[in-house]
């Protein structure tokens, strides 16, 4: 880190996130709620030292501190439009969690699942993360049960989950390409249930008609799937992405 004025301060990154999320389209819009989304973070620079990590074990969730990469150069707004008031409601960007931020800082809590040294490289492998492939990483901090979790916290519009979750339904051609790729990814289809229970579509489309087929990238697949009737998702089909 290095101080350039008074009113600057520039972070070197830490770490990469390794995740399944290859673009932001059907990223949950909040940590822990795709409990089968499995990543790591490889640790980069000085910041590769096992002696960084010592202790870290002992704890069973972090907090991440990240560089909203995927959406950083398209700049900020003041005020932004959240997908849980139905995206016809402005709020200050500060009172929500959107990416377009004056500083492009997220933050994530993850599970800690283990951590491995492969030569002098050291993987810290976590779950339940909701960060694009490649995010840049610039702190990890251990998640503290008895200050971090609030009991009695208030949190406006977004005090309670946003609706019920869609059912998941698969395909004959789906269920027969997924054999094919389950043994490289076991969670595979806990996966989709989970990305696509939470309904990643734009908050304007959730109350209409909507015939669209959709694609999301997850790994190296390309998942097609199509809302039936607002309750149900069903999955078309799933094909290697060149």
């Amino acid at each position: 880190m290095s101080a350039n004025n008074d009113n600057q301060i520039t972070f070197d990154f830490i770490g990469r996130i390794n995740s399944p999320y290859k673009e932001k389209f059907a990223i949950p819009r909040q940590p822990g709620l795709v409990s089968a989304a499995k990543g790591s973070i490889t640790l980069i620079n000085q910041a590769n030292n096992e002696e960084l990590v010592r202790g870290l074990t002992q704890f069973s969730h972090l907090w991440l501190l990240f560089i909203f990469h995927g959406t950083q150069q398209q700049g900020w707004k003041p005020l932004v439009r959240p997908p849980r008031l139905g995206g016809n409601k402005k709020l200050g960007v500060l009172a929500t969690r959107s990416t377009f931020r004056p500083n492009p800082i997220g933050m994530s809590v993850v599970k800690l699942d283990y951590i491995e040294q492969i030569e002098k490289q050291i993987i810290i492998h976590i779950s339940g993360l909701d960060l694009l492939d490649q995010t840049p990483i610039v702190d990890i901090k251990p998640y503290i049960p008895y200050s971090d979790s609030i009991n009695g916290a208030q949190a406006g519009f977004a005090q309670q989950e946003p609706y019920q979750p869609l059912s998941v339904t698969f395909s004959a051609q789906a269920q027969d390409q997924i054999i094919k790729f389950q043994e490289k990814y076991v969670d595979l289809v806990l996966l989709i249930e989970q990305v696509l229970a939470q309904d990643p579509r734009p908050a304007y489309k959730k109350l209409n008609i909507d015939e669209k087929v959709y694609g999301m990238a997850l790994y190296d697949l390309n998942i097609l799937w199509q809302v039936q009737d607002n309750n149900t998702v069903d999955v078309l089909s799933l094909n290697k992405m060149n």
